[in-house]
Order: C-alpha cells, then structure tokens, then sequence
C-alpha cells in the first residue's frame, strides 16, 4: 500500500498541486499588471503555500523519480490552464485599433449601432495610393469576441490590433464633452 502511495498517488498530488499553483501565478502575474494589488496579494499566498508543499513532498523523497516528473509535467500543464483562466476570466480593458479600406462606413455604422464609442483617424496606406480609415475603440476584454465578429461579418481583410490596457482615466462622455452622460437624451 505504501508503494501505490509512493508512485501513485503521492505524484498525482503533486502534479495537481503544481497545476494549481503555477496557475495561480499566472492569474497572480495579470493581476499586477491591472493594478489589482489586494487581488495578487491574496492569490500569492496560496500560490506560495501550496508550492512549499509540493516541494517539500519532493525534497522528503528525491529519489522517487515519479515525483520529479509529475512535478515537471505539473508546471507544463499549470502554464496552459493559467492562459486558460486568463481567456475565461478576460479582466480588464483593451483597446483595438481596425485599419479598414473598404466597407469603413458600414463598419463603424454596426460599431455604433451596438454601442461601442470609436475614434475615426482617415490615412494612407504605407504605399501613399490608397486611403484608410483606422478606427479606435477602448473597451472591455470580454468584448472582443463580439468585435471579432462584427469585424469578420463586414470585412474579412481588415487589419486590427488588441493592446492591453491597464486603466483607463476618463470615459467616453467625458472625452467628448458631452454632459448627458450614457443613456441620456437631450431634449
């Protein structure tokens, strides 16, 4: 019984464990870079505490090579289900940048027919002959895939970019001067 604890079961503990912490470090290291202090102190407290008991695991039995190994294969598997979480959990803001030749009015037609507030820039290819519209939109993460698809309804060939941002200081009202405010009509 001792031995299927040894090389059994012992491994798969420290395999989850390692799944779990090296994703809390993933999800610890967006939460720095928002700006979400108490958020990352938290999730590295118990990023820590169970990494100190993986590894001691491993250190009581170094000669176990299964340990080694589903310690090994824990990180691996930690680091792709942290971007998982990261996808699922999309905090925080992005902004896009649409470089369009064709259809740009149709675009940005649809952009604010679902309520996105955009900048219009007009310019020039790099090649000088043919003008563009880059249009810029500040907005939630967890929108993207509904920007992404807009953007693939009206034009397959537009170029975009997504940055992340880590705050955004003032809103789109305010921006543009306009006291209404979101929601409210003038009369």
């Amino acid at each position: 019984m001792e031995e299927v604890f040894s090389y059994a079961i012992l491994p798969l503990l420290i395999f989850f464990a390692r799944v779990a912490d090296v994703s809390l470090g993933t999800i610890r290291i967006i939460f720095i870079s928002k700006g979400f202090k108490f958020l990352s102190l938290f999730v590295g407290f118990f990023e820590v505490l169970i990494w100190l008991l993986a590894i001691n695991q491993i250190w009581s039995d170094f000669s176990n090579p299964w340990l080694v190994l589903a310690y090994a294969c824990g990180f691996a598997a930690g680091n792709y289900v942290g971007i998982c979480l990261d996808e699922k959990i999309s905090i925080g803001n992005v902004l896009i940048r649409i470089i369009i030749r064709k259809n740009s009015k149709k675009l940005i037609s649809h952009l604010k027919k679902n309520g996105y507030h955009i900048t219009i820039i007009n310019g020039q290819s790099g090649d000088q002959e043919t003008d563009v519209k880059m249009i810029l939109a500040v907005v939630k993460r967890k929108e993207l895939k509904k920007i992404f698809k807009i953007i693939k309804e009206i034009n397959k060939k537009a170029f975009f970019t997504v940055e992340d941002i880590r705050s955004v200081r003032k809103n789109h009202y305010e921006v543009v001067g306009d006291k209404r405010g979101p929601g409210k009509i003038s009369k």
